[in-house]
Parts: structure tokens; C-alpha cells; sequence
């Protein structure tokens, strides 16, 4: 989707992004929503219309405000990267802040709420165009063990964000046991083939899956957040170097007291 201009804080984007599709319209009339598209929107433009910029110079401050726990870090020459678990339950790098496709002297944190800003553009957009359609708000994060980076889903609205296949059967006839596939994630870097990185172009639509679209209190992105309780790889080595460390410690310290205790008894 092209004709969405660049965003400034308080901007209107179902107003912008409205207004970009029908302006292509002369142009391609397949522009126009139908029901079951699903749009799928990068994070930077949702977080400029809220005004989530702060200076660049005040990134790491921010960083660490977004910041949960440490997961994993690193000191290489040009600092120190940060691997952490942001307030809304991603593991991200530097907790998603950046300065890529921001203005010289900002950097740019992740929306509030991804999925309430997915939310509000989904109803405003139902109802300017008078579809039902799904909403994806979308960030690039690397994985673990991964080379680069992919975009997935951050925020979702609308729509069905997975498919889950325990107690079906595979081709064979086998099981399935925990096969969960999360379509708002391929969904997300499927778009961001069209989107780019370098585009200028932080809108498309995804059609022909419109099994998908659903009511706008389904689950958003948040429900694809690991639990503690299932999550296998939850510290870091540094973490959980520090952590064995101190409860090491401790428990040195409750010997101590309890030698103490019984010198005290003799």
C-alpha cells in the first residue's frame, strides 16, 4: 500500500491509511478493502502517531525503562547490546528502540499497547470502509541461534492469531502433539517481503485468508507470549551466572548463622 505519508505525533492514521487506499484507487481498483483482508502494519508508524519518540541521546535511559529483566548481554567494541524482555512480554535487543527510519536525533520505542493500537485501527478502519478485516502490527526482532532479523506480529486485532493442530493427525496418520503454527508471525514476514526495510512503504494487505478474520475482542498478540512456567530458556549465561551466584551465597550465609547458632547453644 503506498501514499502513506510520513507520521508525525497525533497523526490519524485510519485517516491517513484510509486516505492512501483511496487515492489508489483511480489507479487500481483492486486497491480497494474487501472482507477478510488482513493489514499489516509496521510498529514504527503506530508508534510515531503516538508519540512514543524520545532523543537519541536518552535512548539507553529508555531503553532500561522498557526493560523487565536483562536476558542476555554482551560488551563488543561500539558498547554494549542488551538482549532483553520488554513490558510487553517480547525478547527483543535493546528492547525495540531504535533509530532506524526516525528522524536524525530521535529514537523510537514500541507502541504502548500493540494490541489496543491494532484494535483501534481495526474498528476505525471496519467502519470507515464498512469490511470486516484483521489487523497485524508488526517489529523485527532476531531469534535465537538464527542469522538476521524477521518481522513478526507485536500486536493483533481481529483476527485469529493461530492455528492449533494438538489432537489432529499429520499426513501419516501420526498424532500431533504440539504443533501450534503462529499465523500472525508468518503473516508478518510474508507482508514485510512486499514492505521492505527501506521502502518508505509501512502498509500492506494480505488477502485470500479471510478463514482468519474474527471478532475484535479475539486474542491479540500478547496470547502469543511463552509463559514462565514453559519457558525452557528463560536466563541468560550472565543471569544465570549472577543468579547461581547468589544463591550460593545465601546459602553460605545460612550456614554461617546456623554454625553461629549452635556455638551460641554449646
Amino acid at each position: 500500500m503506498t501514499g502513506v505519508p510520513e507520521i508525525g505525533p497525533g497523526d490519524d492514521l485510519v485517516a491517513l491509511i484510509a486516505a492512501a487506499i483511496e487515492a489508489s484507487l483511480a489507479e487500481d481498483p483492486e486497491a480497494a478493502l474487501r472482507d477478510g483482508d488482513i493489514l499489516v502494519v509496521t510498529s514504527k508508524i503506530v508508534s510515531k502517531a503516538e508519540g512514543m519518540q524520545v532523543p537519541a541521546s536518552e535512548r539507553e535511559q529508555a531503553i532500561s525503562a522498557d526493560t523487565v529483566r536483562v536476558v542476555a548481554e554482551r560488551v563488543h567494541p561500539g558498547g554494549v547490546t542488551r538482549i532483553v524482555e520488554t513490558r510487553h512480554g517480547l525478547i527483543m535487543a535493546a528492547a525495540g528502540i531504535d533509530t532506524s527510519n526516525v528522524p536524525d536525533g530521535l529514537a523510537l520505542r514500541l507502541p504502548e499497547d500493540p494490541d489496543r493500537s491494532a484494535r483501534a485501527l481495526c474498528e476505525g478502519l471496519r467502519e470507515r470502509f464498512g469490511v470486516s478485516l484483521g489487523v497485524i502490527v508488526t517489529d523485527t526482532l532476531g531469534r535465537p541461534w538464527r542469522v538476521g532479523q524477521t518481522d513478526v506480529a507485536i500486536g493483533a486485532a481481529g483476527m485469529i492469531v493461530t492455528d492449533d493442530l494438538r489432537g489432529g493427525v499429520d499426513a501419516n496418520g501420526r498424532p500431533l502433539n504440539v504443533t501450534i503454527t503462529v499465523l500472525a508471525d508468518e503473516l508478518a514476514g510474508a507482508a514485510d517481503l512486499v514492505k521492505g526495510k527501506a521502502s518508505g512503504i509501512p502498509v500492506a494487505v494480505v488477502r485470500g485468508l479471510g478463514r482468519l478474520v474474527t471478532a475484535l475482542d479475539a486474542p491479540g498478540a500478547r496470547s502469543l507470549v511463552r509463559g514462565v512456567d514453559d519457558d525452557m530458556f528463560r536466563f541468560g549465561s550472565a543471569e544465570a551466572y549472577r543468579l547461581g551466584y547468589e544463591a550460593a551465597q545465601a546459602e553460605l550465609r545460612d550456614r554461617d548463622d546456623q554454625a553461629s547458632e549452635c556455638v551460641k547453644q554449646d
